[in-house]
């Protein structure tokens, strides 16, 4: 099958997709697995939340959501990779009210308004621009009244002003989408589609962030 994005790196495949956490772990140096964690608190999951995890990935994000979630909570994890969506459902078998879809987040979604929450993590980056418009619509129409979108991405900044040891490893590991990302006001962007009530948290140095946006 094709990459609907070739010069994207959020189709996950083969060596990459079969090793993707430990490759995180080093390429973060041991960093990203307490940043998630970290994120995850903060998002204030209640038991009986219902969750949208668009790109998903291998489920170790969703596996830690569970963990604040009651019997009664729900979650429900897309991604487009299979290879991905194996290592998801292997991971969180445990836990029967959590399932795994394969389905492309840019597609027009069966879900409409039934979510309290919305985590886009690491994602939204990996993609031009139009098609990142669609995710957030998606999101959108995917949270009830009240809900609440969290992205976990890379905060703006001015790439030629960053230091070397941010400008290095972002040239090596990131797409193209990703240096238009950075370019972009967020909190602008999301309240041109109703969202309100913008939050921000900061991690390493500023670079990285998790954004929180609630639906009007």
């Amino acid at each position: 099958m094709e990459l609907r994005y070739p010069e994207s790196k959020v189709e996950v495949r083969g060596f990459s997709a079969k090793h993707y956490d430990g490759l995180l772990d080093v390429l973060s140096l041991g960093r990203y697995g307490p940043l998630i964690g970290k994120c995850i608190e903060l998002i204030g999951i209640s038991p009986e939340d219902r969750i949208l995890d668009l790109g998903a990935g291998s489920g170790r994000n969703a596996c830690l959501m569970m963990s604040y979630l009651g019997p009664e909570g729900r979650l429900v994890a897309m991604d487009i990779s299979r290879e991905m969506l194996q290592q998801f459902r292997e991971r969180c078998s445990p836990f029967p009210n959590a399932w795994g879809v394969q389905a492309s987040i840019d597609q027009p979604l069966p879900l409409a308004g039934g979510f309290d929450k919305v985590l886009i993590s690491f994602v939204l980056h990996g993609f031009p621009q139009k098609v990142r418009e669609v995710i957030l619509t998606n999101s959108w129409q995917a949270l009830r009244p009240g809900g609440k979108l969290f992205i976990l991405d890379y905060n703006e900044f001015p790439y030629e002003d960053a230091p070397f040891y941010i400008k290095v490893p972002f040239k090596l590991m990131e797409c193209p989408y990703a240096f238009d990302f950075i370019g972009r006001d967020w909190k602008g962007i999301l309240t041109t589609y109703g969202f309100g009530d913008l939050k921000e948290h900061l991690f390493f140095k500023g670079y990285i962030r998790l954004l929180q946006a609630q639906k009007g």
